[in-house]
Order: structure tokens, then sequence, then C-alpha cells
């Protein structure tokens, strides 16, 4: 299906902390051994145009639009182009009556998965996702928090603001990064951050209130959102590049090790998306606490350009790549079950491969990923 006779060279701008400047991309072992969302990402993503034949193409298309890993997902889509009843929702909330995982992380769990952007179902919730980007103020738009915010005037502002980051980050990672509608509201959402992080609030941004830590409510920190929308989107990078750096910064100190919540009106939220510092956890080896966290944090301060800044996440990525096997298969000790990720934010990106029962299956997903970090930070690479 591939033809991994290909040598390419990319320049790599600049030397980091104990890391490579080639990768060697298992083009064979993928062929081989991959769900077919992770042989589509590879063929797509990181080979070079010309490595199928045209029939070997479309043959893999339709197995990927076979896969159950999408069509799982198709099933559940609704008329309305969302899923379920919320927008930001990692998970399934009965006492909230949420039913399902929510529209956001379904969306961008199939951009992850190789699914086209011109499929019907990313055209079907586009809609709503540009409604979400609008000053529109219709009830309906306030998903998950509509019942709470009949009496709650500052919850439904508050929902709308995130809702619209998520809004943002969707749209860029499928592709229309520069549409207006989604460039302005990039924007907007720098400004605001851009005035927190010059603010006192950025040093001291968790207060004491009714014997719980909670953000202070003038603070408005980055989000993992946010960082994400900002990643897929160069032309804002290179717009707003002093606050590129500044953002960095803030996201490469330690994270406050006191649990805090959000208090907005009656109503406490407990974060998942904000960031009040670096995500990531590892020890001193590098090892990483949640690898699919660490993984997609990586991805995106190299598409930011500025995986130099944060030195935790060159640990862990040196850890990572130290464990690949001569032919540049990731193989981890003692990896007897697929990695996890407590967090779950990063779930819609890991893991790609649903059948974790044979060791081949279990590797694949960090295989893929490094090599895609290796052509977004343009090493020079190897495909065998």
């Amino acid at each position: 299906m591939f033809r991994p006779d290909f040598r390419v060279d990319h320049s790599f701008p600049g030397a980091l902390l104990d890391l490579p400047t080639s990768h060697r991309v298992p083009v064979s072992w993928i062929r081989a051994h991959a769900s077919p969302s992770i042989k589509w990402r590879t063929l797509n993503d990181i080979l070079p145009p010309g490595s199928a034949t045209a029939a070997d193409y479309a043959a893999l298309k339709d197995e990927l639009l076979n896969y159950k890993g999408i069509t799982q997902i198709l099933r559940k889509q609704r008329k309305a182009g969302v899923w379920g009843d919320n927008i930001l929702g990692l998970a399934p909330n009965k006492p909230a009556g949420i039913k399902d995982i929510g529209t956001i992380y379904q969306y961008r769990r199939l951009l992850e998965m190789g699914i086209p952007r011109d499929h019907r179902a990313i055209r079907l919730a586009d809609r709503v996702l540009f409604r979400l980007l609008s000053r529109d103020d219709a009830p309906e738009l306030r998903f998950e928090y509509k019942s709470a915010a009949k009496q709650n005037p500052r919850l439904a502002i508050w929902a709308r603001t995130y809702h619209r980051e998520g809004a943002t980050v969707a749209l860029a990672h499928s592709g229309r990064a520069d549409d207006p509608r989604v460039r302005g509201a990039a924007h907007r959402i720098a400004s605001d951050i851009s005035q927190f992080l010059r603010s006192e609030l950025a040093e001291k941004p968790i207060v004491r209130k009714r014997s719980r830590n909670m953000l202070d409510p003038e603070a408005y920190p980055p989000t993992l959102l946010s960082v994400a929308a900002f990643a897929h989107m160069p032309n804002v990078q290179r717009e707003r590049a002093g606050f590129m750096e500044r953002l960095c910064a803030f996201l490469a100190k330690p994270q406050p090790k006191r649990k805090y919540t959000i208090l907005v009106g009656r109503k406490v939220i407990q974060p998942s998306y904000h960031l009040l510092g670096n995500p990531v956890e590892a020890d001193r080896y590098g090892n990483a606490k949640d690898v699919p966290l660490a993984l997609h944090w990586i991805e995106l301060l190299v598409r930011l350009g500025m995986l130099h800044t944060n030195e935790t996440a060159q640990k862990v990525l040196a850890r990572l790549l130290g464990e690949l096997n001569s032919k540049g298969v990731w193989a981890s000790h003692n990896l007897r079950a697929m990695p996890k990720g407590p967090s779950k934010v990063a779930a819609f990106a890991f893991p790609l491969e649903l059948d974790g029962k044979t060791m081949q299956r279990r590797q694949a997903d960090v295989t893929f990923r490094l090599a895609l970090i290796a052509k977004l930070a343009g090493w020079r690479l190897e495909y065998t």
C-alpha cells in the first residue's frame, strides 16, 4: 500500500535539549500492524505525495470510513449536527442529564481519526460551530448550561465564552484557520488571555473564598482549547508573536499544587481545560504521568514552534524517543496495556487504535504520534 523507499530531508530550525534531528518512520510496520486511522494519517500527514497508488489510496479511504471507531461516532450524531446535549463535556454525566461525550470532543475525534474534512458529518457540525462563534444569544446555544443559566446570567455569558473557544479550536483543527470568523474569534481570545498574562492575576490566579480555593473571577487564563486553537493557526502565531512567547513562558511554569474550582454566579464548576501552568507531569527520568496528554501537549508546542520553552515536554519526548527500537517502533518495556490518560482531555486524539490486545496494537499510537511530531518539527525523516 505504501512505498517506503522515500528519503526526504527537512532542515531543523535550532537545537533542542538532548533531542535528535532525524527520525525513522516504520512505514512497512505501520502498514502491517496499525489501525485504518493510523495508516491513513501516516499516508496523509507524514509521507510525501505519491507514497501510494490511486487504487491503494481509494481502498484505504474506504477501509477508514468503515472503521468501527468512526462509524460508532457517526451513528450518534444528531440531525442538528451535535452529539448529545453538551459542547465541552469529556464524559457522560448522568446527574447533570448528559448522556454522551460533548460535540467538540467528538468532532475533533473524527478529525484525529482521519475523516475527510469535507465529510457530511463535519459539514453538518460546522453549522453549529459557526453559530457558537457568533454573538447569537439564543438560549439553545447554551447547551449543557441551558437550564442552570436561566437563573444565572453570569453563567450564560461564561458558557458562551468557553463554547466559543471550543468552536474556535474545532474549526481551526478542521482546516478553517483562515476563515475571517475563526481568525476574529482567535484574536479576541488572544486579547483576553494577553490581558490576564500582563496582570497581577497571572502570579496569583487562585483565591480563597467560602472555605474553597477558587479561580479569581476576573482571571481569564489560557485553556487547552485556546492553546490548541493557536497551534492550528500559523497566521495568528505570526501576528501575535510577542503574545505567543508570553503564553508559552507562562505555560512552562509548574501548575499550582492547590486544587481549585470555578464559581460563576451560584454555580460551582470543576475546571477541565483551564491551564495555570505546565499541564504535563513527569518524573526526573521523563516518564509522563499521562502519556496521551503529554503527546498532545508536545505536538501543540511543536506546532507553536515553542518546544524549546518547555523543559518537561522535552524531557518526556526524549524519553519516548529513547524507547524506539532500531526500526522506529515504540518499544516501551512492560507494555501490558494501552497507555491511559487519567485527565481525558487528550482522549479525543489517543488512542486511534481501538484494539489493544496485541503488543503491536499497543505500540502503534505512540509510534505514529512520535513520527508526526518529528515531521512537524522539521526533522530529517527516513521512511522504511
